[in-house]
């Protein structure tokens, strides 16, 4: 088997890049997916995060308040360290059970938009960063989730600065173009480089 982790800055395009290696046969396992999954009601890190944040964190249905969440976890680093810390164990042992499930010698692909700040990229045979410009990150950003200047940039602030990210890439998407220009370059790195580490792991 093997395992590449995806990352990159919020909104720099990560679905794209993911959604079009599932399409050359990748297994995908998106850390974002799992999370919401992990906090649905019923769930034991929502009660935790309801004790931690309170009820003004959930919808009338009982479901998360993402948006609400966001605004206090994303202006009070210890507030996040605190939702991180319900959160992170539950998706990566989740994420641990699903490749295990993965068929032999398949390429899985874990994606985890804090790859860098939790530390993960060592244990992994590939890093792939899909990167893009610090001001088209924020215009994206604010045109997909309907924030203010100020908001995104303090989201993109909260995580690991672009350089940190590409310190650690062994492959890098430019997602700065259109879209089918990055599933262009999605496909000569699958058929390229990814092919030959997994030829290379299935022979070792």
């Amino acid at each position: 088997m093997v395992r590449i982790a995806l990352t990159g800055g919020i909104a720099s395009g990560k679905s794209l890049v993911s959604d079009e290696l599932a399409r050359l046969g990748a297994i995908i396992i998106d850390s974002d997916v799992l999370a919401r999954q992990v906090v649905e009601p019923g769930t034991a890190a929502l009660t935790e995060i309801v004790t931690r944040f309170g009820d003004d964190v959930l919808l009338s249905d009982g479901s998360l308040d993402r948006a609400r969440l966001g605004e206090v976890v994303f202006q009070d680093n210890d507030a996040r360290a605190d939702l991180n810390a319900i959160i992170h164990p539950r998706v990566r042992s989740e994420a641990r059970r699903r490749e295990g499930e993965a068929p032999t010698g398949g390429v899985v692909v874990h994606v985890i938009p804090l790859l860098v700040e939790t530390g993960q990229q060592s244990t992994f045979d590939a890093v792939l960063v899909v990167d893009v410009p610090e001001d088209l990150q924020l215009r994206r950003l604010m045109d997909r989730n309907g924030l203010t200047p100020e908001q995104a940039e303090a989201r993109v602030a909260a995580q690991a600065s672009r350089n940190d990210r590409l310190a650690t890439a062994d492959w890098i998407i430019d997602n700065s173009g259109e879209p089918e220009q990055t599933r262009r370059l999605v496909e000569e790195l699958w058929h390229g480089p990814i092919d030959s580490l997994h030829r290379d792991t299935l022979t070792s």
